[in-house]
């Protein structure tokens, strides 16, 4: 792996440094991100709610608000559909916990992935009407490309919302109350990335101010902002990127995972060994919170994590977070056994292409998005991995930077049934006997779309430190750009010449501990932990290391600790 050094405006990075009276490390990561005036660091690292625009600016929600009015006042009989990950599970939450405040009790689904696959169908509909048609259907997280399940909606007679941010294939959905402002709104609009959790965060805004207007009672003691927690939870975990409108609702939404209490919530991070004291971070919903919730919709029922969410009863909730945790478990389990045997796979078959293409017709179609990217990660080539559900094959295909799923799918489309996403990430289906043709096709799309290759994996070092430097007063800092992940990258620090004086610990597979030489701020030496890595530094043996650094919690207390990303002898460092 290359490491490039992120080149940086130094004299820009100090000035800022002198002016905000932040150290030059924090004003040299705000320069990276773009911000080189005082003022617009401060909307940076200060968010404000009042910073959101208008709701009414995103393209068809004010219709949309209009119609959800409408069967408000006429009580009507309204269903919600989401998805079944924790941007849909969130959004899902949010719309429903709404409209019950507004006297409304809609009834709410995501598809049973095992029996009706992705996003909106008539089998799902079949399902969660049974018989009784709504006046009113509202999908969310979905819909964008569901022309036909539309359609036999309209032939049903019922009205139908789409809220969504996928991509279209082909043309915007018709007949239809269409939101989404990856097809409708400008580019520059600073909503356009919302994921579905922040679109109907819009939604509710809207409709509270129009409720609002016509001194609705019911709306009295709403407070918009008890629903940001589910917005930073369906926010960060479905890694849209943390600027502009993102950053502003994930940055609240964090604190108030805490101050909200919701009761769901606080089950969840017991049982995912989260202190009860410490704050959330974004790295808590990504690697604890969402696995639990995303492991439901993949083995079995996505409603399960709705019901949790929308529980007030906290004893209830414990139960329903321990039956999360068990099936996250089993998801574990099967994650392990599958991303064993693709990645022997792909290192044989694959290891002269540039991407990976791998069906396996005992691979449960739950996990195999999560199997894609570590095959992705571990390979640096784009992956689909394939499970077979009858005559049919689905999966999940993850990509690597700079190539876009999305170009690659269209190009086999003709042998592709349901499918879409996002350039980084997309499910897709086919028949089972047509798997070897979309291999073929697959790789002769990546070929023409990127006949130079595709790039070397390369690590961004975001500044070079010295041990020493890495103080609590520093964590303080790097603790104001948070949240971190898409569009606002987590820092990768380098450090030369490092010479470890103890023998790292080795456990699990490929995971070690270890510590960094004592420095006047830590005596005992920084602790380091590194994950899935092939071989530690050994000791007397100079070395560099590209680390992050940030908080650990351990039993109510706190302290630093760095995370190997990548080491080498030092003689070997290049910078190409």
């Amino acid at each position: 792996m290359l490491w490039n050094p992120i080149d940086i405006d130094e004299p820009t990075a100090r000035d800022l440094a002198k002016r905000l009276r932040v150290s030059i490390v924090c004003a040299q990561l705000l320069v990276q991100r773009g911000i080189t005036s005082p003022e617009a660091a401060e909307e940076f690292l200060r968010p404000r709610l009042a910073q959101l625009d208008d709701p009414f600016a995103l393209k068809n929600l004010k219709a949309a608000v209009e119609r959800i009015e409408q069967a408000i006042e006429a009580k009507e009989s309204v269903v919600v559909f989401g998805d079944y990950d924790v941007d849909g599970v969130t959004s899902t939450v949010q719309l429903v916990s709404m409209l019950r405040s507004l006297e409304l009790e809609p009834r709410f689904s995501v598809p049973r992935r095992l029996d009706e696959g992705y996003g909106l169908s008539r089998d799902a509909i079949n399902r969660i009407f049974g018989g009784e048609t709504p006046q009113l259907f509202i999908a969310l997280d979905c819909g964008t490309n569901a022309h036909e399940p539309i359609a036999y909606l309209r032939e049903l007679g019922v009205d139908v919302i789409i809220v969504d941010h996928h991509q279209t294939k082909t043309e915007a959905p018709q007949d239809c109350i269409f939101v989404n402002p990856h097809v409708n709104d400008p580019e520059d609009a600073p909503w356009r990335d919302l994921c579905t959790a922040g679109l109907v965060f819009k939604l509710l805004h809207g409709l509270l101010k129009q409720r609002r207007e016509v001194e609705d009672p019911r709306v009295k003691g709403i407070q918009l902002k008890d629903y940001l927690d589910l917005v930073a939870m369906g926010t960060i975990a479905d890694l849209v990127p943390l600027h502009q409108e993102n950053r502003i609702l994930s940055w609240f939404g964090l604190r108030h995972l805490r101050a909200n209490g919701r009761s769901g919530i606080k089950a969840l991070a017991e049982i995912s060994g989260i202190d009860s004291g410490q704050e959330m971070a974004g790295a808590d919903i990504s690697f604890k919170i969402a696995p639990r919730i995303n492991a439901s919709g993949r083995l079995a029922d996505a409603a399960l994590p709705i019901d949790l969410l929308l529980q007030d009863d906290y004893s209830i909730c414990r139960g329903m977070a321990q039956e999360l945790d068990t099936i996250n478990r089993e998801r574990q389990k099967i994650e392990r056994g599958m991303a064993k045997k693709a990645e022997l796979r792909a290192a044989t078959e694959f290891a002269d292409e540039p991407g990976i293409v791998l069906f396996g017709d005992d691979w449960h179609p739950g996990v195999v998005g999560i199997v894609a990217s570590r095959v992705s990660r571990h390979f640096h080539k784009p992956c689909v991995i394939l499970g077979a559900e009858g005559d049919e094959a689905k999966g999940s295909g993850r990509s690597v930077a700079s190539v876009n799923l999305v170009e690659v799918f269209q190009r086999c489309a003709h042998l592709l049934g349901h499918w879409g996403g996002h350039p980084m990430a997309a499910g897709v289906s086919l028949r089972a006997a047509d798997v070897d043709a979309f291999k073929q096709c697959y790789l002769e799309a990546l070929k023409s779309l990127y006949p130079g290759g595709l790039p070397e994996p390369t690590l961004h070092i975001s500044a070079w430190l010295d041990p020493e430097d890495l103080s609590q007063s520093l964590l303080e800092e790097l603790d104001r750009l948070h949240p971190f992940g898409q569009g606002n990258s987590e820092p990768v620090f380098g450090l030369r010449g490092v010479v470890l004086e103890e023998t790292p610990h080795v456990f699990g597979e490929g995971n070690f501990r270890f510590r960094l030489p004592a420095t006047p701020q830590s005596r005992r030496g920084i602790a380091g932990i590194a994950w899935r890595m092939d071989e530690p530094p050994g000791i007397g043996q100079k070395v560099d290391l590209a680390v992050r650094f940030a908080w650990n919690y351990f039993r109510d207390s706190r302290y630093p600790q760095v995370t190997l990303v990548d080491w080498k002898p030092t003689e070997s460092y290049s910078t190409r």
